[in-house]
């Protein structure tokens, strides 16, 4: 299991540390919003942990059940150590930022852009952070629970960006 990586955290960041558990194993950490780079850092070049595969990152909505509303939720394993951690980095709905994690991670950016899009979750010094499923003109962010489920969406703002697109084509072959 991974109690090791626990241990090695609570060491280093237990300031950052709002819980942990190893429940049939799934090791957990709860994380303050706070400090999230040097953790991931720490976690992928620390030779005892040596987390070199990023495996998912996602939001958790906590609507009404809980303050902060999000958690983001990032899997991590080591290839080499044969490890893996689950981080949960609380984020307040008013003010739904984290560090981005694609200076450690690379391979996170679409999970940060989709994090984004579907659930409001914005990550400072994301190198392109716009909506990557819903388009531009899409108002809201669909997978949050508050979120209307009758709400009409002004799809004329989509229509006019593919007009757009299929006139783009067409240009060249015209020409």
């Amino acid at each position: 299991m991974s109690e090791i990586v626990i241990q090695c955290v609570l060491e280093r960041f237990a300031d950052q540390v709002i819980d942990t558990h190893s429940k049939l194993g799934d090791d957990t950490i709860a994380l303050r919003n706070d400090r999230l780079l040097p953790l991931l850092e720490y976690l992928r070049d620390d030779e005892r942990l040596a987390f070199d595969m990023p495996i998912d990152l996602t939001v958790v909505d906590w609507y009404r059940r809980r303050e902060p509303r999000f958690d983001v939720v990032y899997h991590l394993y080591s290839t080499t150590k044969k490890h893996r951690i689950r981080l949960k980095v609380q984020v307040d709905e008013d003010n739904p930022v984290v560090a981005s994690s694609n200076p450690v991670w690379p391979g996170f950016d679409w999970y940060e852009r989709e994090a984004y899009d579907l659930y409001g979750i914005e990550f400072a010094g994301h190198p392109k952070m716009k909506r990557i499923m819903m388009w531009e003109g899409f108002e809201g962010h669909p997978l949050r629970k508050d979120y209307p489920i009758n709400r009409r969406q002004p799809l004329h703002i989509l229509m006019d960006e593919e007009r757009k697109e299929q006139a783009a084509k067409r240009a060249p072959q015209e020409a």
